[in-house]
């Protein structure tokens, strides 16, 4: 769209049908660029994603799993002593930000249950990559902390990572029982120090204990990995599951680094279309993660 004409386009159309209007763009240019490729172009995961949307409208996870979800299914409770709204996650309580009203919450946890599905290209771990009782996690871009929350009676320790003011007063209050092996460090994971910055190098120096990472930071992955490098020459054995989704190449690029770090690398099954990213282009389909081993 011509850019003097989009902002005129946001301000009429309203965002619900801009989102509409832009989903099914999308589906007909996907199934527009994959029609166009020689069918040994094509692998089964991708024909599996081009099957479901011939007759469904795209979503960030393209597969049938998506309807096992509905945030009415979700029950959100009160806790008046803190004046925080909750959800049980495996009997454990899992605080939201305090100005948040239960439907966005149900919503909220929807989105995360449904992207740790067993089929999900987002879950994080498999039965082949996980997390022992020696383990040390760092979980960068930990938001609400459902997956620290979810491994925290496995670990030996959790760190975790996040800058937003309202998450870190939710988080304070989740990992209230676990306050001797949680520690929340409010910073982003940077290529720089300052105040609000760390580079994971620099917290390394003093945590070498760390064993698995966990990197999802909407997009700025590559400046969180540019915080590692030392980290990744001095660890002989460690982990790392990283969300490639944001960016058109991030999978490509993050696993051309981390080979040269003597890493191993798996991507996720299948593939998720982030039709949120502006710059999105061909081939549309991309992989959640992928699971790093040395």
């Amino acid at each position: 769209m011509n850019k003097f004409l989009f902002p005129i386009y946001r301000i009429l159309v309203p965002k619900p049908l801009r989102t509409v209007i832009l989903k099914k763009t999308l589906r007909k240019k996907i199934l527009k660029y994959f029609a166009s490729l020689p069918e040994t172009e094509v692998n089964d995961e991708q024909r599996e994603v081009l099957l479901y949307l011939e007759n469904n409208e795209v979503r960030i996870f393209p597969y049938w799993f998506h309807t096992n979800y509905s945030p009415d299914k979700i029950e959100v409770m009160y806790d008046r002593e803190n004046g925080m709204r909750y959800v049980l996650q495996e009997g454990k309580r899992l605080y939201f930000k305090k100005r948040w009203h239960e439907n966005k919450i149900k919503r909220a946890y929807c989105d995360l249950i449904r992207e740790q599905d067993l089929n999900s290209p987002h879950r994080y771990l498999t039965d082949s990559f996980t997390v022992g009782k020696d383990d040390v996690l760092a979980d960068i871009g930990a938001a609400e902390g459902n997956f620290a929350l979810a491994v925290v009676d496995v670990v030996r320790k959790i760190y975790i990572f996040e800058y937003d003011q309202e998450w870190i007063k939710a988080l304070r209050v989740t990992f209230s029982p676990w306050s001797e092996k949680v520690e929340i460090i409010n910073k982003y994971v940077s290529d720089h120090n300052d105040a609000s910055h760390i580079r994971f190098d620099t917290f390394f120096e003093n945590m070498k204990d760390v064993t698995f990472l966990k990197i999802d930071v909407d997009g700025a992955e590559s400046v969180v990995l540019n915080s590692c490098n030392e980290v990744f020459k001095a660890r002989e054995s460690f982990k790392i599951a990283l969300c490639t989704y944001h960016k058109n190449n991030d999978e490509k690029d993050f696993t051309l680094l981390l080979k040269d770090y003597g890493f191993s690398i798996t991507p996720s099954k299948g593939y998720m279309i982030n039709y949120y990213d502006k710059k999105m282009k061909a081939p549309y389909l991309r992989r959640g993660l992928i699971r790093a081993v040395k």
